[in-house]
């Protein structure tokens, strides 16, 4: 009798379904809901120009409250290798770990004759609106900011 009882409950017991954890939601991608306002970015005759360099001085990110939603500015400062060269700013979507990666870099007809004198400039792109995290900003691969959007 002992015995029935005991397989009796044993196979109850196969048919109760073990509890299971919750799957934990995994964050969402970043997104960008607005593009970035960029004068700088790259035009369709780059292709037959020559990528030069850029020396940059100072790089700083602004929030921009006066804006709704607020959004953020990098402002640059340094030089053009010559005078003929023009600038360009490619600004790369956030990656799966909220990294924005910029490319900055000049383009200059090949050949052209110009004044070998460094040229001052002064930028600013406005970032774009982006999804809720927490974003790490790169230039030419090197980090200059952190900014977060709720």
């Amino acid at each position: 009798m002992k015995k029935i009882i005991y397989v009796f409950l044993l196979a109850l017991t196969g048919c109760i379904a073990a509890p299971t954890a919750e799957p934990t939601p995994a964050p969402a991608p970043p997104a960008v809901l607005v593009s970035a306002d960029n004068a700088y970015a790259p035009q369709p005759g780059d292709a037959n120009l020559t990528r030069a360099t850029v020396v940059v001085s100072s790089v700083s990110l602004i929030e921009r409250l006066d804006l709704s939603p607020t959004r953020v500015e990098v402002n640059l400062a340094g030089s053009l290798p010559t005078t003929c060269n023009q600038l360009r700013l490619e600004v790369g979507l956030p990656n799966e770990r909220y990294e924005i990666n910029i490319s900055l870099y000049s383009v200059v007809t090949s050949g052209a004759k110009c004044e070998q004198v460094l040229q001052q400039f002064e930028a600013s792109v406005l970032l774009g609106v982006y999804s809720n995290g927490r974003y790490e900003v790169f230039i030419n691969g090197g980090r200059v900011g952190d900014f977060i959007v709720y």
